[in-house]
């Protein structure tokens, strides 16, 4: 049933339902209507019209992945902060102090945490990605969504 939103490349309008007799089952089949959506073939292009429309969809996953990753921690919210000082007080000592690195000038503890914030987003961003669309195959099996919005939900909360 293609209400409010045009067909995309891999979805096409089906005539009457064969399977089903007209108004029963499914109440979005009262018009005895089906929509048939199959994958696209080679490299589809990016649809940002089609994420923009599931805005609302994105925030509840990324709402969704942040509660769960930090509701039940024993530290919470303070590992988030930890993590990164105790990498940069471990790299300072290892690569400032003991192998003497230079920095340029710059205090060492800033020249290393310049570099390691964006490395750990990026690590834990493309990690939670990949786990997210193993975790959510029920969800995506089920219902018609753009598929890029489950790793971009991962990505959103690797932000906070």
């Amino acid at each position: 049933m293609n209400v409010g939103r045009r067909m995309s490349d891999g979805m096409k309008e089906l005539g009457e339902s064969p399977v089903m007799p007209r108004g029963e089952g499914d109440p979005g089949m009262a018009t005895g209507r089906r929509t048939l959506i199959s994958p696209s073939r080679g490299w589809r292009a990016l649809d940002v019209r089609e994420i923009w429309n599931y805005r609302e969809l994105l925030w509840i996953l990324t709402e969704r992945d942040i509660k769960v990753r930090y509701k039940q921690t024993a530290l919470g919210v303070v590992w988030v902060i930890l993590r990164p000082v105790l990498s940069v007080a471990i790299f300072t000592a290892v690569f400032g102090y003991l192998a003497k690195i230079p920095s340029e000038g710059y205090p060492y503890p800033v020249f290393v945490l310049s570099a390691l914030l964006p490395w750990t987003f990026f690590s834990s961003a493309v990690a939670s990605s990949g786990n997210s669309l193993l975790g959510s195959a029920g969800l995506i099996g089920k219902i018609y969504f753009p598929r890029l919005i489950i790793p971009m939900a991962s990505v959103g909360s690797s932000v906070v």
